[in-house]
């Protein structure tokens, strides 16, 4: 049975976790080596699995704190022109694939549909102006979905994700546009998300992810993970709000937290980034195989298992 090849981040950890391993072995005990180097490697590669993320926030952050009023191109154009380079730099330093550039694209184009249709609705405003838009939306936002794409299907490739009990298709394209319809027809109609969320939860409740950090396998529900990324999407949303790349209604007189109960409308946007992911690169089952690696460390034990 063939073992999975090896990330671009596999391989620099293969050169860097070897020599931290030993030192962490003279001046910690023994038993807290293996766990501290795992999660040192999940840091790692959850970083680079998120590095279009990162790099766009950063870009937001920085010209929030520093770019001046009095400056010939306007903020939110500046930040379209960075997302544009950072997604070309990508592509040709061979950081991205072409499929997950696709599902880039992909993503692009459904979170802006979105963004025009929620912005009329008065969902939220970008308070700025400037002139690379279309009606109240600046070409930027579309980016901000692009990165939670991209996020997807970089850690479904560095981790080597594996299903068990991986829903049929069709359940999970359903689920996925019933969503994204319900984005638009909850402000003329009945707000659908709660059969939504029980919808999800019965199509999704036996699967599994199984995912490889260093020298291990490890696994947990996919409805867990779904809420994890939504978690930490919610945070960059509290630091883009502050920031003031777009405001709700309720922090136009003063900036405060993004409410908790936009985490349910995200963990249903996640579903939706999964299942687009999911078009591109299909689902594999777990078999056992385990994972190549380029080195070994100290002790000769760097298989996956």
């Amino acid at each position: 049975m063939p073992v999975q090849p090896i990330s671009r981040v596999d391989e620099t950890l293969s050169h860097v976790l070897p020599p931290v391993e030993r030192f962490l072995a003279r001046v910690l005990p023994e038993r807290l080596v293996p766990g501290l180097v795992e999660f040192l490697a999940f840091g790692i590669k959850q970083a680079w699995a998120c590095l279009f993320g990162g790099l766009l926030l950063a870009g937001i952050i920085a010209t929030a704190w520093w770019w001046p009023e009095t400056a010939p191109l306007a903020r939110y154009d500046f930040l379209v022109i960075y997302a544009v380079a950072i997604q070309l730099g990508f592509l040709a330093l061979r950081l991205e694939r072409p499929s997950e550039a696709l599902v880039i694209l992909i993503f692009h184009l459904v979170g802006t549909a979105m963004e025009l249709f929620k912005t009329q609705a008065g969902s939220w405003t970008y308070p700025e102006a400037n002139l690379l838009r279309i009606g109240g939306v600046p070409l930027f936002s579309g980016f901000m979905y692009a990165a939670v794409g991209s996020y997807l299907a970089r850690v479904a490739r560095t981790h080597a994700f594996r299903f068990t009990h991986y829903p049929r298709r069709r359940w999970s394209l359903l689920l996925a546009v019933l969503i994204y319809l319900n984005f638009f027809t909850h402000h003329y109609w009945w707000d659908i998300r709660y059969g939504l969320f029980a919808f999800c939860g019965l199509i999704y409740a036996r699967t599994w992810v199984y995912f490889q950090v260093w020298r291990w396998r490890h696994r947990m529900p996919l409805l867990v993970g779904f809420f994890l990324v939504s978690l930490f999407i919610w945070l960059a949303e509290n630091i883009g709000t502050a920031s003031r790349a777009w405001l709700y209604p309720s922090q136009n007189e003063g900036w405060h937290m993004v409410s908790l109960d936009k985490l349910g409308s995200w963990y249903l946007l996640m579903i939706i980034s999964w299942v687009l992911v999911t078009l591109v690169q299909k689902p594999q089952a777990l078999t056992g195989a385990p994972l190549a690696r380029m080195a070994a460390s100290s002790d000769g034990a760097h298989a996956g298992r």
